[in-house]
């Protein structure tokens, strides 16, 4: 029976070209004939611009891993140290005896049920040279716990005794958290009077001589109002996921951090193991609680304040790495739904400043937080765990080697170059971090969109004491999981893990290359990381 063109017009493309050559075949044919046409019209384009959207936000990406590499590497050959960009003189006079060429100093150090380290950061603090008559020692205490809080304060006593100015300070309520007890602990008399103030979590470990290294710069240089110093980590050969940690920190410090700070005076505070100047504090409006990242947004606003900011890698403090997957879960979801958000919150604040100049707020709202807190997550995970492997499900999509291979190349040599003796871990990073990127991506998303959890607040475990005791034994590089199902199964990366095998194997079955080898390396890390052998086991209860 022939089909003629209606008086609405002729018959469309779609029932000549796919509905009608249905009809007419064996009924057996019609489901791979359907398949096909619709993988080829309507999936193809689709996973097509998901891969031009993504070769756009990894040329973003590499960019700016270029940009702040050539700085970095700029400052390393040329010795640009912070020394010879700022003037820094030695503290004139005794530091034992004081005087007022010292100016007054607060140290704080805020702490909740931080049972295995609380002693560390407290001994450190005590232990600082400074002047004893210009120094406080003020302990911010929010713990719930009544057996930590009376160590706590049984520490603070201790040491009260030896002569250490310090003061034990607590609240009736957790209001705002970190930022809540530093806002808390600032409003009190003394710290008022104070010149700078140095900012240590509990496990923070500065050594005796940091004060004496950090405040010429804070002193001689009136612009500035933050030293921020790079941490060092106790723990980081515990397990392979510590190791990893200590390699995309290390290149956070290297080469974000040291190319923030000398282009643009401007880098994100990261919390601890940094000194403020009071009176930037003031002018920027203080602490605030309306984020998961009170430290950036400080930093945020007081650089748009015409502040400067100074990253000094050669001062580093001792730290603990989250030594957990859940820990480190929790840590790296705060950490990225809190810049995300207060990427939302401030952005326009940023674009009608008045005080900094165009380049900078660029700089702010593209560099800092749109590519490296909302790109990179999203890209990293889509690109590399979802659009790659669906990619050999669908043959007309066609990916483009340059952006296979050339940029994630390119970016992990960057990387490679500032860690050369993680070398050999390299392989382990990619695929882990692209693990992780799925729970950033996430978290990339609550604070984009702002949800109800987007200021949960989970602290980070601290193991301390357990770290030393065991740190003659050797660790292996995946350890055993929790007896406990519940904290030892993760069931997205389980998820993921069978998504990414059926992918590699159809590639070896029907596909025309060899995407097969990293899909199934990749589901072999989402395997691990789903069952729970990373990092130390997690305590049951």
């Amino acid at each position: 029976m022939a089909l003629s063109a209606t008086s609405d017009g002729p018959i469309p493309d779609t029932w000549q070209n796919i509905v009608r050559p249905l009809l007419l075949r064996p009924s057996s044919d019609n489901a791979l004939l359907i398949w096909t046409h619709v993988r080829a019209h309507v999936i193809a384009p689709v996973v097509d611009a998901a891969v031009v959207l993504c070769m756009v936000m990894s040329f973003m990406l590499l960019l700016e891993a270029m940009f702040m590499s050539a700085v970095s590497l700029y400052v390393v050959l040329f010795r640009r140290t912070p020394e010879k960009r700022y003037e820094w003189e030695a503290m004139g006079g005794d530091a034992e005896k004081g005087g007022s060429d010292y100016p007054l100093v607060l140290v704080q150090i805020p702490m909740y049920n931080e049972k295995e380290v609380y002693h560390l950061s407290i001994r450190a603090a005590c232990a600082l040279t400074w002047p004893p008559d210009r120094i406080i020692i003020q302990i911010l205490d929010d713990s719930t716990d009544p057996l930590v809080k009376n160590l706590v304060k049984v520490e603070c006593e201790e040491w009260a005794k030896k002569g250490i100015n310090i003061k034990y300070e607590v609240r009736s309520n957790r209001k705002g958290y970190k930022a809540g007890a530093l806002k808390k602990g600032m409003e009190h008399h003394y710290a008022q009077q104070c010149d700078f103030v140095a900012i240590f979590d509990a496990d923070f470990q500065p050594d005796s001589d940091f004060l004496l290294k950090t405040i010429p710069f804070l002193v001689h240089n009136p612009e500035i109002a933050l030293v921020q110093t790079r941490w060092d980590f106790v723990n980081y050969s515990a397990s392979m996921m510590t190791r990893i940690q200590k390699m995309s920190l290390d290149y956070h410090f290297k080469v974000e951090q040291e190319s923030g700070s000398t282009t643009f005076s401007f880098f994100g505070f990261n919390g601890t193991a940094g000194v403020w100047r009071i009176s930037a504090i003031n002018e920027a409006g203080g602490w605030q609680d309306r984020t998961t990242v009170e430290d950036m947004d400080l930093a945020v606003r007081a650089t748009l304040k015409g502040w400067k900011f100074l990253y000094v890698g050669d001062i580093r403090v001792k730290s603990e790495l989250p030594s957990t997957l859940k820990a480190y879960r929790n840590q790296q979801h705060r950490w990225t739904c809190g810049a995300v958000y207060l990427f939302r919150k401030m952005g326009w604040d940023i674009v009608i400043n008045k005080e900094v100049s165009l380049l900078k707020k660029i700089h702010v709202l593209y560099s800092f937080f749109f590519v490296r807190r909302v790109i990179a997550p999203i890209v990293t995970f889509c690109f590399y765990c979802v659009v790659i492997p669906i990619s050999v499900l669908i043959p007309e999509v066609d990916i483009p080697v340059w952006g296979l291979v050339y940029i994630p190349t390119t970016i992990t040599i960057l990387n490679a170059i500032r860690n050369p003796s993680s070398l050999h871990l390299m392989p382990f990073w990619i695929l882990f971090e692209n693990v992780m990127a799925m729970h950033r991506m996430k978290a990339a998303m609550v604070g984009l969109l702002g949800t109800s959890s987007v200021n949960q607040w989970v602290v980070t475990e601290k193991k301390g004491q357990l770290i030393r005791d065991k740190a003659d034994l050797e660790v292996p590089l995946l350890e055993p999981a929790p007896t406990k199902c519940s904290e030892r199964v993760y069931v997205l990366e389980l998820g993921l893990a069978v998504f990414l095998i059926l992918c590699a194997t159809y590639n070896i079955i029907f596909g025309n290359n060899h995407y097969n080898v990293y899909i199934y390396f990749q589901a072999v890390a989402f395997t691990i990381v789903g069952f729970g052998f990373i990092g130390a086991p997690n305590p049951t209860s």
